[in-house]
């Protein structure tokens, strides 16, 4: 008996965006790691790549990051 089951039929307003098809998709139709999600809209889904390049920038700025990795300290922020 498997672990975990894989699901095949998303819920119903359940959305996803794939990476390797750059489509939006209803229930996860391709594979986990192939794609980001799940959105509570079939909009949200379509901006999900300008969202996760928002995401990085807001990251890449973060002083608190940066500030991490300057020390000895070898652990993530928090």
């Amino acid at each position: 008996m498997a672990l975990f089951k894989k699901r095949t039929v998303g819920k119903p307003g359940e959305w996803f965006y794939c990476l390797e098809h750059k489509t939006v998709e209803e229930g996860p139709d391709c594979p986990a790691k192939d794609r980001f999600g799940p959105y509570a809209s079939r909009q949200e889904a379509e901006h999900a790549m300008e969202t996760a390049k928002e995401r990085n920038v807001q990251w890449e700025n973060d002083p608190r990051w940066h500030e991490a990795n300057r020390g000895d300290d070898d652990s993530p922020p928090t």
